[in-house]
């Protein structure tokens, strides 16, 4: 039977990747019911091609659907499944938690990329990490006055943020203990999560190790 006539939901993903990582969360945190399909992404199954055209990771199939960008899985996601919500109800502030996600992804994880890629000369990792870690220092002080990104709830924007953080050691990352400790903090919250240990793929559980 092929991929796209089973019944259950399907997720591809790259065990070791940051965008998969985020989707799983959203996934665990949910409570979905999902197969997940381990992906290496240098020898992709031919399912995957006849299912995306860019074949790319991560990618989720429901029944005839077929979505290839975490942003529109993990809303899609959350739509689907709407209990517990993972955006705030009211327009203003979905629009608020859309923006910290796109910002998210030109402030962080661009950097973030390069880093785990390890491709460039060292004075461009050497960037990336100084910017990386700047990036991060100048918002720990936010997590002082709530207890996740910007709020008193778990949301999207956390699924975001949790697997950058979560690969910190890996990205030669290490925040100061006095300017970062909210931050500290905070990610000590995310990763005693449930849905986020739920989340984490073998590859992930040894990044800890």
């Amino acid at each position: 039977m092929s991929v796209a006539k089973r019944s259950s939901m399907t997720f591809f993903s790259d065990g070791a990747d940051h965008y998969s990582h985020r989707v799983r969360l959203v996934l665990a945190e949910k409570g979905v019911t999902v197969d997940v399909v381990d992906v290496d992404p240098n020898n992709k199954p031919e399912d995957l091609a006849e299912l995306n055209p860019y074949g790319s990771l991560p990618t989720l199939v429901d029944r005839d659907l077929v979505l290839y960008e975490s942003m529109v899985i993990m809303e899609y996601l959350d739509e689907r499944f709407p209990h517990p919500p993972l955006l705030p109800v009211y327009p203003v502030a979905r629009a608020l938690s859309r923006l910290w996600m796109h910002r998210i992804q030109r402030d962080w994880c661009v950097h973030l990329d390069i880093l785990l890629t390890g491709k460039g000369r060292e004075a461009t990792l050497s960037k990336a990490r100084k910017s990386l870690r700047e990036g991060l220092v100048a918002v720990a002080p936010i997590f002082a006055e709530k207890p996740f990104f910007m709020s008193d709830e778990f949301t999207l924007v956390d699924c975001c943020v949790a697997p950058i953080l979560w690969r910190l050691d890996l990205a030669g990352i290490q925040l100061p203990d006095k300017q970062g400790r909210p931050m500290i903090k905070y990610m000590e919250r995310l990763f005693e999560r449930d849905g986020f240990q739920a989340s984490l793929s073998e590859q992930e559980q040894e990044m800890a190790s």
